[in-house]
């Protein structure tokens, strides 16, 4: 249909087709912060909600208090093995060199030794009864730390079971919540389209039809695009049925508008010749004719051939002869291309063939 249009008709043409692009852009910049405030309606929801505070308070305190004991225990621990450590180091050293000086006495075999062998015996044995002191100190930090372990495990398993029943109430909630705000998303864009679906019918091609565009796919991108991603899952049954009524309704309204058309064409194929381009529009058909097709039934004709003028599908006549000078001309042109006379002028149109019997 382009090529029917003058010059400065194409690009104010583009440049409406611009400002309904542009219209529609702020549009959806618009709807698109409005749709991402919505969940803004619903408090923000936590575990904590649903749960026992106080219950969930004291557990937590347990769990604190275990795991600082713990490492309180941890921390003693260590140095009491240091301690052990170095207790039986000083044990152990005392032992060789008492060893090795009972082997010097039994080579000198000297009695005055025996009070010096007593006091080493002594003091060997205060090493190793030390020695036994710090043992039962490490065994007392490992008990203690055992217990501060068993106690932070016992308090936290009761604490998760606790957080596990509050976060299933938490994603029941959570998901009635997405359902809130899917909803008034729906509430929002579902009246969008219903008013795009009427100005499309209505009003596309009215005066201000780049306002009725840019509002149409301001409703076709809010619902599609903006409301499409926050459809609750629930297993992908909202989805597909979304998507399954969705394309019934275009598929319903695409079947019934394709009958209309057939039986407009037949109807319009059934009438006189003048009458039929009389029907039809000036820049339909010369649009139709620039894709070699019938302005009449669309279909494909050599429009190059110089002895077909009449449509050898449907019958309505494609060319005929200017009055004034007899040229050949498209019977859709208002003016003669050679001589320029009005085709109000034009000799009647060849005679139709007739219809076998």
């Amino acid at each position: 249909m382009s090529k029917a249009l003058r010059l400065s008709e194409k690009w104010f043409h583009r440049g409406l087709w611009l400002v309904a692009v542009v219209f529609a852009g702020f549009l959806i910049g618009l709807g698109g912060t409005i749709v991402g405030d919505l969940p803004k309606v619903e408090a923000p929801l936590r575990v904590d909600d649903f749960l026992d505070k106080s219950v969930a308070q004291a557990l937590r305190d347990r769990v604190q208090g275990s795991q600082q004991a713990q490492q309180e225990a941890q921390t003693a621990l260590e140095q009491a093995q240091l301690q052990r450590s170095k207790a039986r180091s000083e044990s152990q050293a005392e032992r060789e060199t008492f060893n090795n000086w009972l082997a010097a006495r039994s080579v000198t075999q000297r009695a005055e030794h025996d009070p010096e062998v007593l006091a080493r015996t002594q003091a060997l044995d205060a090493l190793k009864q030390a020695e036994r002191a710090t043992q039962q100190a490490v065994e007392a930090q490992q008990q203690a730390l055992l217990d501060a372990r068993q106690a932070a495990t016992a308090a936290q398993q009761q604490l998760n079971k606790l957080e596990s029943a509050a976060y299933e109430k938490l994603t029941t909630e959570r998901r009635r919540v997405e359902l809130r705000v899917f909803l008034y998303r729906l509430a929002l864009t579902l009246p969008l389209l219903v008013a795009a679906g009427w100005l499309f019918v209505k009003k596309r091609k009215g005066t201000y039809w780049p306002f009725v565009w840019g509002f149409i796919f301001f409703a076709l991108f809010a619902f599609f695009v903006e409301l499409v991603p926050y459809l609750p899952s629930y297993g992908g049954y909202v989805r597909y049925v979304v998507g399954i009524g969705i394309t019934v309704l275009v598929g319903r309204y695409a079947i019934l508008a394709l009958n209309r058309y057939l039986e407009r064409q037949k109807q319009a194929e059934s009438l006189p010749d003048q009458e039929r381009r009389k029907e039809l529009s000036y820049d339909v058909a010369l649009a139709r004719l620039a894709k070699n097709v019938c302005p009449g039934c669309e279909r494909p004709v050599d429009l190059k051939n110089d002895k077909i003028d009449f449509c050898p599908h449907c019958g309505i006549g494609l060319f005929d002869r200017c009055g004034p000078c007899g040229t050949r001309k498209s019977a859709f042109a208002r003016f003669c291309h050679a001589c320029g006379a009005s085709s109000q002028k034009a000799a009647p149109a060849p005679t139709e063939p007739a219809t076998p019997t």
